[in-house]
């Protein structure tokens, strides 16, 4: 019996990887974190990881029976994420997030960060998708193992991104807060369109 399935684990840690994008959770992170000091940002990169890998393990494991008991969509549940998101870019854009997110200290990484930008619909449907594929145990290693890669490459991401920080020092800072704002915010915008574009058509 095969226990383990490179194939498998190979095309969904690539999957995932591209789906969440580390490198361009940096700027997001680095905003959401400005105030925190490196143990905190630290430990913000660290829980983030770990609420986003338990979050889609969840999801993958008793998604499908959780949305269809309450009747949700994985569109409305998409659009909720671009929602939330979207507030939080605002306040990145406008300059508040000092009052309301520093204030939260590390539990910024459980919302947003761990979720609804890491464990956001992309990844945890690329997730239940690989799980409902799988047939065999080792094809359900796999999906596991590469859930667990995948994010342990984002926390190692996060975990060094605080050296981008002390390059880009006060005034740097503050232009990549803004940039990650706009970012975000088109990020959380195309999340509400993919939502109403599933409830359109029918999908959702």
């Amino acid at each position: 019996m095969n226990l383990f399935d490179l194939t498998v684990f190979l095309s969904t840690f690539i999957t995932l990887v591209v789906i969440l994008e580390p490198p361009g959770a940096v700027p997001i992170f680095l905003a959401l974190t400005g105030s925190l000091t490196k143990v905190q940002r630290n430990v913000a990169a660290r829980r983030a990881s770990l609420v986003a890998v338990f979050v889609i393990a969840m999801f993958a494991l008793f998604g499908r029976s959780i949305l269809d008991y309450l009747h949700i969509s994985i569109a409305a549940l998409q659009g909720a994420g671009g929602l939330l998101l979207l507030l939080v870019a605002l306040e990145l854009l406008t300059g508040k997030e000092s009052d309301s997110l520093a204030d939260a200290g590390v539990n910024v990484a459980l919302v947003p960060l761990g979720t609804p930008l890491l464990a956001g619909p992309g990844a945890i449907v690329a997730t239940m998708l690989a799980v409902q594929r799988s047939d065999t145990a080792g094809e359900y290693v796999a999906v596991g193992a590469a859930l667990v890669a995948a994010m342990l490459v984002v926390y190692l991401v996060l975990r060094f991104a605080g050296q981008v920080r002390g390059l880009l020092r006060e005034s740097g800072t503050m232009l990549l807060t803004r940039i990650a704002g706009l970012l975000l915010s088109a990020i959380a915008v195309q999340m509400v369109a993919d939502s109403v574009r599933a409830f359109v058509s029918g999908q959702g």
